[in-house]
């Protein structure tokens, strides 16, 4: 095999590759004598097949098969000898091929560019920590207690109003005939949700203990069997039991049935609870503002490749005449995307850094954890949907890049309140609907400019993992 640089023009890099059709011929005999082995074709014995007759019948088919795997090898030969790193998939031009013919090829290639990393000690960020008031949690408690179906028996004689529990047995019938579905023991429903049959609460308003109630209802339109949606049916309720809610009463009781182990320990729990709730976002806004400050003070060459494919997903979704009108914004967006994904990945390679696969199953264990309910599909996803392991995994290697960035960074710890947490988050939500607006409407570069989005929506794959080769 034959490498020769025709052209280098910054990122881009042009290689013809020629390949000698002795190798060709001795890969094709190869592949003819392994098919010969297993060959079975109509007056042969299975395996005696002569190369010969094999090469006669499937030689073409042969032939492109091996062109195939040549193509595919000699590529990333090539590529490695000249110690390219490529970015994304290099084109393939076929100059000259053929039974009995030289090989000969060109690979237009992208180029990852070389990234000088600049110091991290001028890069500032905010460490919200949020302080919450014994008033705020004991609020939350109360709301939680509020939650809490508590309901104590009512005396024997009264009436059943909004609110309460109404515990009945039932047998319906439609045009005096029972049906699938149309009886229930120990039924529950509090009056005033109308969450049974609607109009089905109103009816049972006044209701008392051992009295047996008639009522009239329409079935549903998504009633289970279908043949009895929107039928009219009467239900004959016995009246069991009704209950009345009551306040309940927050001490160590309240808190062992929530999980906690006293109730001092609840107002822990629930302080940590109110302060994750706006970490998560904190957090997020305050990695915008790094990823910003990266991203100012490095310069990067773009490899055009990358930014036709960030471009392509950028747009997607979009109409022709909004990706024209849009062109400037989009293509300022996905250069922002690569640059800090470029930045980050060369952060991550020169410190090292990697994610372990015992690390990774213990993401995915939190994540099955995290949903008591559905571990289940949870768990079976990531075993069907090995991409989903890919891009939590990705997420980690980025946690641990930012982690880094962070240390080596200047922090500034910042206690505020919730008010003041809500006022950051509100404001940093009116920027960001202040940009799509602008994206939709095409504001000038300069009107929109500060307030695209600066979180970098793929990290480009090590040039080291195998590239596909796409023929022009």
């Amino acid at each position: 095999m034959k490498v020769i640089v025709n052209s280098k023009k910054g990122l881009k890099t042009n290689l013809n590759v020629l390949v000698d059709k002795k190798i060709i011929e001795e890969k094709i005999e190869t592949r003819l004598n392994e098919l010969s082995k297993t060959a079975n074709l109509k007056g042969f014995r299975p395996g005696k097949v002569p190369v010969e007759v094999l090469k006669k019948q499937f030689g073409k088919a042969v032939y492109g098969e091996v062109l195939e795997k040549i193509l595919k090898d000699t590529s990333s030969q090539a590529i490695e000898e000249k110690k390219i790193k490529i970015a994304g998939q290099p084109k393939l031009d076929l100059k000259s091929y053929g039974e009995g013919k030289d090989l000969n090829y060109n690979l237009e290639i992208d180029e990852l560019p070389s990234i000088k990393l600049n110091s991290l000690e001028n890069i500032k960020y905010t460490n919200y920590e949020i302080k919450v008031t014994d008033v705020e949690i004991k609020k939350r408690i109360d709301d939680i207690a509020k939650n809490q179906d508590n309901f104590k028996d009512t005396k024997e004689k009264e009436s059943a109003t909004n609110g309460n529990l109404v515990i009945f047995d039932y047998e319906a019938t439609i045009e005096n005939k029972s049906f699938e579905g149309g009886q229930g023991k120990n039924t529950q429903i509090v009056l005033g949700r109308d969450l049974f049959i609607k109009g089905f609460d109103k009816q049972l308003l006044g209701a008392k203990k051992n009295q047996v109630k008639k009522i009239e209802v329409t079935l549903p339109e998504n009633y289970p069997k279908k043949e009895f949606a929107k039928k009219n049916a009467i239900f004959k309720c016995k009246i069991l039991n009704i209950k009345k809610p009551e306040p309940a009463k927050i001490d160590d009781e309240f808190a062992k049935n929530l999980g906690a182990k006293d109730l001092n320990n609840l107002k822990e729990l629930v302080k940590k609870q109110i302060q994750n709730q706006f970490a998560m976002s904190l957090d997020g806004i305050s990695k915008e503002k790094i990823l910003d400050q990266i991203e100012k003070i490095h310069n990067v060459e773009i490899p055009d490749n990358l930014l036709e494919h960030e471009l392509s997903i950028i747009t997607q979704d979009l109409k022709k005449d909004d990706i024209e009108k849009n062109k400037k914004n989009n293509e300022k967006i996905a250069k922002k995307r690569i640059k800090l994904g470029l930045i980050l990945n060369e952060l991550g390679e020169k410190n090292s850094l990697k994610v372990e696969e015992q690390e990774l199953k213990d993401a995915i264990l939190k994540q099955v954890q995290s949903m008591p309910d559905q571990q289940k599909q949870v768990m079976e996803y990531y075993q069907k949907n090995p991409s989903a392991a890919v891009t939590l995994r990705g997420s980690i290697y980025e946690d641990k890049i930012l982690n880094l960035i962070k240390k080596k960074s200047k922090q500034i710890k910042k206690i505020i309140t919730l008010d003041e947490a809500d006022k950051i988050l509100k404001l940093e939500h009116d920027k960001s609907h202040a940009h799509a607006h602008a994206h939709t409407h095409e504001h000038s570069s300069k009107s929109n400019g500060d307030l695209e989005s600066k979180k970098p929506k793929k990290m480009p794959k090590s040039s080291q993992e195998k590239k596909k080769i796409r023929k022009k």
